[in-house]
């Protein structure tokens, strides 16, 4: 009988330090954003363009925040964003495709034409976000909360920092962006000073004759 009572005492023991250690478990996890659920980004502007510190950036103009361990969330920055301007379509990869940097994986479509851009990371895609595929004009919007386009487990972290751009250089090099967009189209100078020096919300309207597919295929990197 005693080594009964032993026994139930012990585990009784056993069972409150489970429960106590698992509550002071809870308390300390981070709680993080849900899936579909846009994180706040710091509002830095280079050139007029917003564009945040706290996420990655790959030089095809797409970017990536970590969500947590092995899955990040993916879409374009607001210079992409103005140049692809009030698109009719947007075409964008299944669950569960396997995706490798620098592959073509979003497609816009406007006036009938076709534009591509590419992944800043290599993994599997988890989920797309339907109603930017719904609602184009989320990606102009907000790219960076509602515009969010897909979100991709990354078994090799390592590959979502490859080849993209270091976090020093980041304000360097959307400025030589913005400076080569303008020093090839003028007029867009003029346009993104129309509103205290922000970017149209569709660039290239600003200038009919530019040819949409041609330029953003130079930036995006798929020309």
């Amino acid at each position: 009988m005693t080594v009964i009572l032993v026994l139930v005492t012990f585990l009784t023991f056993i069972v409150l330090d489970y429960f106590l250690n698992r509550k002071k478990v809870l308390a300390t996890v981070p709680v993080t954003q849900p899936s579909g659920a846009p994180a706040a980004f710091n509002p830095n502007y280079v050139n007029g363009f917003h564009t945040p510190d706290n996420v990655s950036y790959h030089p095809g103009h797409t970017w990536l925040v970590q969500e947590r361990q092995s899955l990040v969330r993916v879409g374009i920055d607001e210079f992409a964003a103005a140049l692809a301007g009030r698109v009719d379509k947007i075409e964008l990869p299944k669950p569960g495709q396997w995706v490798r940097q620098g592959q073509k994986i979003f497609s816009f479509y406007r006036n009938g034409e076709k534009a591509e851009m590419v992944s800043p990371t290599e993994g599997e895609v988890m989920a797309v976000n339907s109603e930017v595929a719904n609602h184009p004009a989320q990606l102009r919007g907000d790219p960076y909360g509602k515009g969010w386009l897909l979100t991709i487990n990354v078994p090799d972290e390592e590959s979502t920092t490859r080849n993209l751009i270091p976090k020093g250089l980041v304000h360097e090099w959307m400025r030589v962006a913005v400076e080569r967009l303008y020093s090839r189209q003028p007029m867009l100078a003029g346009a993104a000073a129309a509103d205290g020096g922000r970017p149209a919300e569709d660039l290239l309207a600003e200038v009919p004759e530019a040819s949409w597919k041609e330029i953003t295929g130079e930036f995006f990197l798929t020309a």
